[in-house]
């Protein structure tokens, strides 16, 4: 059982020696509707905290706004991608399964790309992959489906450098697109 008081000391407590903290002087109140950060003309989360999100690689600002205005049609998209994939699995219907993947995964692409090409959210990877994925399915439609151990070898020798290029193309232009949102951050 442990003892009700722990040996170990808080860090935040100040030393027995030092001297009280001094008092700060009471602050105005903010303009009704403004905070206070709002009213002194700086940004929510200060300069330390943005200089953090942009040194761990979160999201820095807003999300891009939705190209279609105020109609969620990117996340309808995924849901009615989702949706067929389920009905395609329960039925055993293929061109249903294929639909709703397809479907789906134009949903995803659309937010992925304006997230990454606004400097929002690094999806290189993901948007880099889609062409890679779409060349071996292609060469699968063209060729037929890998029976030997040294076509799936030749279907891969093919798709890592589209994958390898895009993905280095991508990254580079995040951080251009990172770099201007961190510096000219988008107005409200």
């Amino acid at each position: 059982m442990a003892s009700a008081q722990s040996k170990r000391r808080s860090r935040k407590r100040r030393n027995r020696g030092a001297p009280p903290p001094a008092a700060t002087a009471p602050r105005e109140a903010p303009p009704p509707g403004r905070s206070r950060r709002a009213a002194a003309g700086r940004p929510p989360g200060g300069a330390l905290e943005a200089t953090a999100v942009v040194l761990t690689g979160r999201t820095y600002g807003d999300p891009p706004p939705n190209p279609f205005g105020g109609v969620p049609v990117s996340e309808v998209a995924i849901l009615a991608g989702v949706i067929g994939v389920v009905a395609g699995l329960a039925s055993g219907a293929a061109a249903a399964v294929v639909v709703g993947i397809v479907v789906c995964a134009l949903g995803v692409l659309e937010v992925t790309a304006r997230e990454h090409f606004s400097g929002y959210r690094s999806h290189a990877a993901l948007l880099a992959a889609v062409p890679a994925v779409g060349l071996v399915a292609l060469g699968v439609a063209v060729f037929g489906a890998p029976g030997q151990r040294g076509q799936r070898e030749l279907l891969l020798v093919a798709a890592l450098p589209v994958f390898a290029v895009l993905f280095s193309l991508l990254r580079k232009r995040f951080r251009t697109a990172r770099q201007a949102r961190v510096v000219r951050p988008p107005s409200p």
